[in-house]
This record gives C-alpha cells, sequence and structure tokens, in this order.
C-alpha cells in the first residue's frame, strides 16, 4: 500500500452514483454524513456494503467514506459495493482476483424499462376483449 491519504472509487447501479473514499482507520462506514447501520436498515443492504472488505480481508482496517445520489436504498447498495471495490482495487493491485472471482468489479447493467406508448407500463398492454 502506497503512503496516500486516501483511494478513490466510483460505484454504478441503476440511477444511483457512489463516490467513495477509503482511508486507513477503524473500520467506520459513514453515507452522506451518516453511519450505513442508521441508514440502511435491511441486512442484505449492509452484507452488499461490507462484501468487498470482508472478501479482501480489510474489514476494521478502512475507514469508508461515502456519497450517494440518486436511486433508491438497493440501488445505492450496489454503487457503494461497486465504489468500494475500485477503492481498495486502487490501495492494493493484488485485490483484484479476490474482487472479481466474487463479482465485485463487474458493473450490473440492469434498469428500468422506459414505458411504451399504448402500453400501461413497459411491456404489461390493456386488458384483451374477444366481444
Amino acid at each position: 500500500m502506497e503512503d496516500q491519504a486516501y483511494f478513490y472509487g466510483t460505484g454504478r447501479r441503476k440511477t444511483a452514483i457512489a463516490r467513495v473514499k477509503i482511508m486507513p482507520g477503524r473500520g467506520a462506514i459513514v453515507i452522506n454524513g451518516i453511519p450505513y447501520e442508521e441508514l440502511l436498515t435491511r441486512i442484505e443492504h449492509r452484507v452488499m456494503i461490507t462484501k468487498p472488505l470482508i472478501v479482501t480481508e480489510n474489514l476494521g482496517k478502512f475507514n469508508v467514506v461515502v456519497t450517494t445520489i440518486g436511486g433508491g436504498t438497493a440501488g445505492q447498495a450496489g454503487a457503494i459495493s461497486m465504489g468500494i471495490a475500485r477503492a481498495l482495487l486502487k490501495a492494493n493491485a493484488e485485490n483484484r482476483l479476490k474482487l472479481k472471482r466474487n463479482g465485485l468489479l463487474t458493473r450490473d447493467s440492469r434498469a428500468k424499462e422506459r414505458k411504451k406508448a399504448g402500453l400501461r407500463k413497459a411491456r404489461k398492454a390493456p386488458q384483451y376483449t374477444k366481444r
């Protein structure tokens, strides 16, 4: 690890964007100025955020400061996870294989499909009546 104040990574998921800074510390994770335990109520989202740190065995070694914009909690959690993974990659290039094997460096390109004219939603058509 180089002697640098922090490492930066950006993550995106659906319409959410997360800018992540990791710096050596005790393991505090702060999202938009609020500890992540208070902000995220679902355990699945907390696990998703800490997964890159657990996989690379860095849980408790880095403080994480996140700024998120857009999306909902699930999209933001996915974006934060990717941002942390990219920042860990910059901190130590040896983490690449571990992160890649767990699918943490791959962008999930799925997004909400737009509504089409003549349909109720993206694909849902009005009910067909025969008579």
